[in-house]
């Protein structure tokens, strides 16, 4: 009767010590993403870090170009959903601080296209698309 006692207490033991080290050693995707705040976040890739998590898009313009924002990271980046079809264009985000990223998206890509962040915390950012034939898409400071 002893040995079977020490048996049961031994494997409750060990199954309990595994499942502590199972919930321990596993990290949620936001968790183990990095963070950024503000001015730490420009040049970050927002895919990298959990600035796309709560981001908004503030405007687009006319022809598909979005700015886009996080509050909780408070940095702004521009996106491109595909490409123009018969036409390449290049992405570009920039702050009132002189920070700018560019992207350039081939012509009818399929996809997301993003710049690298730039710190939006008490500044305005503003979203921007250049045509290799000379068209030029603007949106509003944020």
């Amino acid at each position: 009767m002893r040995t079977n006692s020490r048996r049961f207490a031994t494997a409750g033991a060990v199954m309990t010590l595994a499942a502590s080290g199972l919930m321990v050693g596993v990290a949620s995707p936001a968790s183990a993403a990095t963070s950024c705040y503000a001015s730490n976040c420009t040049g970050l890739d927002p895919a990298a870090t959990i600035c796309a998590n709560d981001a908004t898009t503030v405007d687009i313009g006319f022809t598909g170009i979005e700015l886009r924002y996080s509050p909780t990271c408070r940095a702004a980046w521009a996106r491109r959903v595909g490409g123009v079809r018969g036409d390449s264009t290049t992405i570009k985000i920039a702050n009132t601080n002189g920070q700018s990223y560019s992207k350039f998206v081939p012509d009818s890509a399929s996809g997301n296209y993003y710049t690298l962040m730039v710190n939006d915390a008490g500044i305005q950012s503003q979203a921007s698309e250049k045509f290799t034939n000379g068209g030029y898409s603007t949106t509003i400071l944020y």
